[in-house]
């Protein structure tokens, strides 16, 4: 799947009541998990970091995680061309899984996997649990 520019049109929290996204303490994770599947969740994360949104709950991150992220990462000029091209590069990489596993972005290129912790998202795999995309 390539980078999609429109992203909220598609986003699974699209039609959700957003004070669901902006939540504090355990409702956090609850938000997160509208995010697990999201065919979005990157370009979501993308859009946040870039923009330096303070509040709730984006690409599956809390601000307190995006925050740490962007400490970790201040080189990163443009959060969506460093995502794009990790997306990018893990999906190229799905050619080398075999029996329908799906590896994790560690074992393709720890960079990204460091620098997004999880940012590429999950998608049902055939056995209908969730793997990586």
């Amino acid at each position: 799947m390539s980078w999609v520019e429109d992203w909220t049109v598609v986003a699974a929290c699209r039609g959700m009541d957003p004070d669901e996204l902006f939540v504090q303490g355990a409702a956090q994770n609850r938000a997160k998990t509208v995010c697990s599947g999201c065919p979005v969740r990157t370009e979501c994360l993308a859009d946040a970091l870039d923009n330096r949104v303070e509040y709730g709950v984006w690409g599956g991150m809390t601000e307190r995680e995006r925050r740490a992220l962007l400490r970790r990462r201040p080189e990163v000029r443009s959060w969506r061309q460093f995502l794009e091209s990790a997306k990018e590069h893990y999906e190229r990489s799905g050619a080398e899984r075999t029996g329908g596993e799906l590896g994790a972005a560690a074992e393709v290129d720890p960079r990204f996997a460091a620098a997004t912790q999880g940012a590429i998202p999950r998608q049902r795999n055939e056995a209908g649990s969730f793997g990586r995309a």
